[in-house]
């Protein structure tokens, strides 16, 4: 049962609101401004403006010195309102990361003396004091000091602090659930554990430190989109510069009219570069990152993130991600004089003994027969344990009473052997499990066969519906599993998957990859095990559970906390989620600055050109209030438009022209309208209250 994890939900938490409004102003620092050319622009002029305000006090302003003041205020806080959208978004990271630090503890270990021996004894030391390579004993109670691979037991451990998950897990050496994570605690049993981490450098400092978004750096797609601003940025700078001369050369020339003052070049410059985008890009990317975490996956670099929103391939593993995970014995079928009820009872005696998931599950339908009780040992019952030389197991009832229940060609030539005949019937039963994706295990008693059982790979539930979602999105799915042609085939047609890969080896998976990859597809994948990392490492877009091995996790660009595998759908859609919310609100920005032109130019311009006053086509009051009212609305848009890009914009499953089209008509049309609407209604406040 999941428990409800520490997350960040609402934007205005006062735990982060507060340290954002603090966070605003302390990047304030052109160190910090200049990593952003298009507002470096705007708090260059902000300071010009400041200047000029400071001149206009001392009786020598090119305009009145409050509304020289009023443009300057509004322009710092379009700075302030962009550097708090960003520390919003650190803050959500934060938050999230402040959570995960409690989980590191600088608990005592009990380091090994003798590495490979743990009757040897061990020193007890820091945490801090561990250096990859040493080996420690965890037992029950005790914390795990540090990320490590378990050599050597099995135990219950506890991983809630770091999954949120209550339900403990099992870690054991020799598999694909040998890695253990630094902070978690063992319930039950010991670990002999290798560190594999130095301090500082395990996975949970790493998971911090990506969260709080302190190693992120800019993606492909974001540095383009820095540099198509910048250039915009440059050419109205340019512009804008030229435009001071040319007046005063124009009113010079005709000797009448008023030459456009330095106030009303910073307010246009202001108002025509792009810095709704620029000012919310950072906090965009973020946000991003920051969705991943509350999805409980840890993104290694802001670069997967943006891969995942161009995914056109899901490699997904059959067996835990298709299906549940565990084959299930669903039909019994008897061969011909063999009543299904004896088939039953003979099966369940085989697998008394068998802990596997489908022997138990074999137990429980002979259940349904009305086979229930046992007395195994006033039977004198000797089990027989499956093993990979014969392929079968099964129990002897005295001396006289042999059963076996294995693979076909195990127990056709168990049966032969012992002087009996594989009936013809059963091969056409045999066949047709096959056929339809199931996997027989034949039922012999001395040498008699009696039937066969039909396990069953069990697909989740709704899977088949997420499969279609993701064909509407235009991503192929793609199964891998070590079962043969036959069986894959019919696992991934009833799963509505679109190819598989069978009898798949770390070979032919990397393979696979590279070929999409050559024909120009972006690949994603998931992978648990040191025989995933080779393809994981190859893969756009790697989401590594957190409960595989440490080569696993290495190699992958994301973690699952969950060690879900189907959560790599979700992460496709946030990537999706990222990518539609930096083109719509990039969208937005360029249309909102077309409308600006006619707020500012006409009023920028009037005194110099007064026929320019003809373009006024929102009838705005006065050439103040026309630049004051759209130097306003151009900050408060930015504060407007921080939830939209902290929680982005929602995605959906519709093919790509028509997310173009939506994409144009809500945030292209909707930033030209409402830059009229909203400078018209500032102008009308201003006017009324006549501070213009």
């Amino acid at each position: 049962m999941k428990k409800t994890a520490s997350k960040v939900t609402s934007l205005f938490e006062p735990a982060i609101l507060w340290p954002a409004v603090a966070g605003s102003f302390k990047k304030l620092d052109p160190r910090h401004q200049i990593k952003n050319p298009v507002m470096f622009v705007v708090f260059v002029g902000s300071l010009l403006t400041t200047g000029v305000w400071v001149h206009a006090l001392l009786g020598q302003g090119e305009a009145g010195a409050g509304f020289i003041l009023a443009v300057t205020l509004w322009l710092w806080f379009t700075i302030i309102f962009a550097n708090f959208a960003e520390s919003m978004a650190e803050g959500r990271g934060k938050a999230q990361a402040e959570s995960l630090r409690k989980a590191r503890k600088d608990t005592p270990a009990k380091k090994l003396n003798k590495p490979d021996d743990r009757g040897g004894g061990y020193t007890g030391i820091s945490a801090t004091a561990l250096q990859s390579g040493d080996v420690v004993l965890v037992e029950q109670g005790d914390y795990i000091p540090m990320d490590g691979e378990v050599i050597e037991g099995v135990a219950s451990v506890d991983e809630s602090a770091i999954t949120g998950e209550s339900a403990p897990v099992i870690r054991e050496s020799g598999g694909d659930r040998s890695s253990v994570t630094g902070g978690t605690r063992v319930l039950s049993d010991w670990l002999v554990v290798k560190i594999t981490a130095n301090p500082g450098e395990s996975f949970l400092d790493h998971m911090i430190a990506m969260v709080e978004g302190a190693r992120r750096q800019k993606t492909p797609n974001e540095v383009a989109l820095s540099i198509l601003l910048t250039v915009f940025t440059i050419i109205f700078l340019l512009v804008t510069v030229t435009l001071l001369p040319f007046s005063i050369f124009s009113v010079a020339a005709a000797g009448k009219g008023t030459v456009i003052t330095v106030t009303a070049l910073v307010a246009l410059l202001v108002c025509l570069i792009p810095t709704t985008i620029g000012g919310l890009l950072p906090a965009i990317g973020i946000a991003g990152m920051d969705r991943m975490i509350q999805a409980n996956v840890i993104a290694t670099s802001g670069r997967a993130v943006e891969a995942a929103g161009d995914v056109d391939v899901l490699l997904l593993d059959k067996t835990g991600t298709v299906t549940l995970g565990n084959r299930q014995a669903v039909a019994f079928m008897p061969t011909k004089g063999v009543s299904i009820e004896t088939l039953a009872d003979t099966a369940q005696l085989s697998s008394l003994s068998d802990e596997t998931p489908e022997g138990r599950s074999i137990v429980v339908l002979a259940k349904r027969y009305g086979i229930r009780e046992r007395q195994t040992q006033e039977m004198g019952a000797h089990f027989i344990p499956f093993s990979a030389q014969t392929r079968m197991s099964g129990v002897d009832l005295g001396t006289n009473r042999q059963i076996r229940k294995g693979s076909v060609d195990a127990i056709e030539s168990y049966v032969k052997k012992a002087g009996g005949i594989f009936p013809d019937d059963l091969k056409s039963a045999i066949e047709t499990i096959s056929k339809g994706g199931g996997t027989p295990l034949v039922v012999a008693e001395n040498q008699r066969v009696l039937g066969v059982i039909q396990l069953k790979d069990i697909i989740k539930g709704g899977i088949r519906e997420r499969f279609a979602e993701l064909r509407r999105m235009g991503i192929k799915t793609v199964m891998i599993t070590g079962d043969n042609p036959l069986t894959a085939a019919a696992i991934a047609a009833e799963a509505g998957m679109d190819d598989f890969l069978a009898q798949a080896t770390p070979e032919t998976k990397l393979k696979l990859i590279r070929d999409m990859q050559t024909g120009g597809r972006l690949v994603a994948m998931t992978g648990d095990g040191t025989n995933d990392a080779p393809a994981l490492a190859q893969a756009d877009v790697a989401v590594a559970m957190n409960t595989g091995t440490q080569a696993a996790k290495e190699a992958g660009n994301m973690v699952d906390l969950d060690s879900n595998p189907t959560k790599l759908i979700e992460v496709v859609k946030i990537g999706k989620q990222l990518l539609i919310t930096r083109g719509a609100l990039t969208t937005f920005s360029i249309a909102n600055d077309v409308s600006k032109y006619f707020a500012i130019i006409p009023a920028a311009f009037a005194g110099t050109y007064p026929a320019l006053r003809a373009l006024n086509v929102m009838h705005l009051t006065t050439p103040q209030s026309a630049i004051l009212s759209a130097v306003i609305f151009n900050a408060l848009i930015i504060i407007l438009l921080i939830p939209l890009s902290l929680f982005g914009i929602p995605y959906r499953p519709l093919p790509a022209n028509r997310l173009l089209r939506d994409n144009l008509l809500i945030y292209g049309l909707g930033g030209f309208v409402a830059p009229f609407v909203g400078i018209k209604m500032i102008d009308m406040l201003l006017a009324a209250l006549h501070w213009v």
